[in-house]
């Protein structure tokens, strides 16, 4: 990823769920394509989005039931209305709010897109075409999303064993009698497919790139276990045996308990890593550059048994070198991000990423603890970084500074501040100031919002992923701003 000539970009962190839409959440419709143009007038480069995966647990993109499926919440309804699969008397009446209301989307979504895949012509080439291409997540993600409806499973382990075993009886039966619902969620993944590929040629014509964003793991109740039971560390009954968490810190005495499951790496091994290929080579061909979640777990990561805290965790080695080797091998270059924020003095991390040559992360609220070494200050930053003023898990750099430390704070007025901007805006300029190959702004902070416009806490399930931005703020004079703000890389 890092240019040639050492050159300098920048670009704007938000959600597709954030961006304006009349139907209560943001879509890959026509808003959308007017943010790009946004990106452009303001001479940004890059454009981050979250992962478009299903939503999970409390709305959250990090804990889906698949790793290749898109959130057809997203799926634009006006441009349903353009192909004439849905007509305008199909619409109810709405009215929602400035936040995204994920239980009044659905109630108003789905149905129309229900109708939609009612109304599509199943023999369509493109559509045929699709289902060939993707079919080796395809089949098994509907599948799966209908054996939870039709069985109202809450869980994985909950599934009638004829389904969770894959008993070809019980499946050939399963597949005729549900055979219309399997097919809404394969239509309802073309409609998604065709929708973002058109929005991200639009983009790249226009000379801007998606950065997308994978979760290193998965959630338990997902396709991805479903289908591909040897690649983890399952019982007889698909419930993890060992899940993921990281330990106790000066943030959690009892440490994190995620609940994902580990991956059976011995497994994986045995056919260099075919499950792990197939989904990186599928994030290549969907984005121009992809950001790991939780990189550093490559090196090493935290194994808890299942049913204890994380207190009863230990640190395990990653797969590390042997893994990008067959990745790059099997794959070529892949553009990719490497978060790898709780590893930043562990040595196992910082030899896997100058193995890899992979950017990692900067972020530059934890910049101010008065230590003029400090990583994340933006004067020690290396050219193969990426650096942010907060990520999707920060608050916002006005709501950071409110609750700053008097200490922070004066380390801040000391490498940061500077005369006529504000405190988010100051940071901006300190990022496109630094040596960081590229500065990604949180649209939050180019609009100065303060903590109620934070994305996510984490570890907690209530208010996350709700933000949405205004459409008046989509505007010729922010995009003049935010040029401004960036002008040493535009």
């Amino acid at each position: 990823m890092p240019s040639k000539d050492n050159q300098q970009y920048s670009g704007v962190l938000l959600a597709v769920s954030s961006l304006p839409s009349p139907y209560g959440i943001g879509s890959l419709g026509v808003d959308t394509y007017e943010f790009v143009d946004f990106l452009c007038a303001a001479r940004q480069r890059f454009w981050q989005i979250l992962p478009l995966c299903p939503l999970g647990e409390g709305n959250s993109p990090y804990k889906s039931a698949s790793s290749f499926a898109g959130e057809i919440l997203y799926i634009d309804i006006d441009f349903l209305l353009r192909d004439r699969l849905i007509d305008k008397r199909d619409l109810p009446s709405y009215n929602f709010g400035d936040k995204v209301d994920y239980d009044a989307v659905r109630k108003f979504k789905i149905p129309l897109i229900k109708k939609a895949t009612q109304n599509f012509d199943k023999d369509d080439k493109n559509y045929q075409n699709f289902c060939r291409e993707n079919t080796f997540w395809l089949d098994d993600y509907a599948l799966f999303e209908t054996a939870f409806e039709v069985f109202g499973a809450k869980s994985l382990p909950e599934l009638p064993d004829g389904f969770k075993y894959q008993l070809p009886d019980f499946l050939n039966e399963f597949k005729e009698k549900y055979k219309c619902e399997i097919e809404f969620y394969k239509v309802a993944q073309y409609f998604f497919f065709c929708q973002y590929f058109d929005l991200k040629r639009y983009a790249n014509a226009r000379g801007v790139k998606i950065i997308g964003d994978i979760p290193f793991y998965v959630s338990p109740d997902s396709a991805d276990v479903w289908s591909n039971p040897d690649c983890f560390l399952l019982d007889r009954n698909f419930k993890p045996t060992m899940v993921a968490g990281v330990p106790p810190d000066v943030f959690s005495s009892d440490g994190q308990l995620w609940g994902n499951p580990i991956y059976d790496w011995q497994n994986m091994r045995q056919d260099d890593y075919g499950w792990w290929q197939k989904r990186l080579e599928f994030c290549r061909d969907m984005y121009d550059v992809v950001r790991i979640d939780h990189f550093r777990a490559f090196a090493e990561f935290y194994n808890i048994p299942n049913g204890k805290s994380a207190l009863y965790g230990s640190w395990i080695d990653g797969e590390g070198k042997d893994f990008w080797n067959k990745i790059k091998e099997n794959l070529g270059e892949i553009n990719i991000i490497a978060e790898d924020l709780g590893g930043e003095e562990d040595e196992k991390v910082i030899e896997l990423l100058e193995y890899t040559g992979f950017p990692n992360m900067k972020i530059l609220q934890f910049a101010f603890n008065g230590d003029t070494q400090n990583i994340y200050l933006p004067q020690n930053y290396p050219y193969n970084c990426v650096c942010y003023t907060g990520t999707h898990d920060n608050d916002t750099a006005l709501g950071w500074y409110v609750k700053a430390s008097v200490k922070e704070k004066v380390v801040f007025n000391s490498f940061v501040k500077e005369e006529n901007y504000s405190v988010a805006h100051a940071m901006i300029r300190a990022l496109s100031k630094s040596g960081a190959m590229l500065c990604i702004i949180p649209m939050q902070d180019l609009l100065q919002l303060d903590s109620s416009a934070r994305m996510n806490v984490p570890g907690t399930i209530g208010d996350n992923w709700i933000w949405r931005v205004r459409r008046e703020d989509i505007n010729a004079d922010n995009a003049k701003l935010l040029k401004k703000l960036t002008k040493e890389r535009n």
